[in-house]
């Protein structure tokens, strides 16, 4: 489960986010390429911005299912 006290700095302020365990699989960005990136150096991937309609909800939370180490977080703030 995503740690909220531990988030890529990188991450939009907001409800979702990517914490420090993510390793750049590429799955989520699949799913949510309008809302990730990764950092500069490409170790992790971060929400570059939060979603903003039901449709890019949807796609936060299909890149949070699909995550295989749970790196992604909607309990931010």
């Amino acid at each position: 489960m995503a740690d909220k006290h531990d988030k890529v700095p990188e991450n939009a302020p907001g409800k979702y986010y990517i914490d420090n365990t993510c390793v750049p699989c590429n799955d989520c960005l699949e799913e949510a390429p309008m809302l990730l990136k990764y950092t500069d150096d490409e170790s992790k991937v971060y929400f570059h911005r939060q979603p903003q309609t039901p449709e890019e909800q949807i796609c936060a939370r299909k890149a949070k299912e699909i995550c295989p180490v749970e790196a992604i977080g909607d309990d931010g703030e």
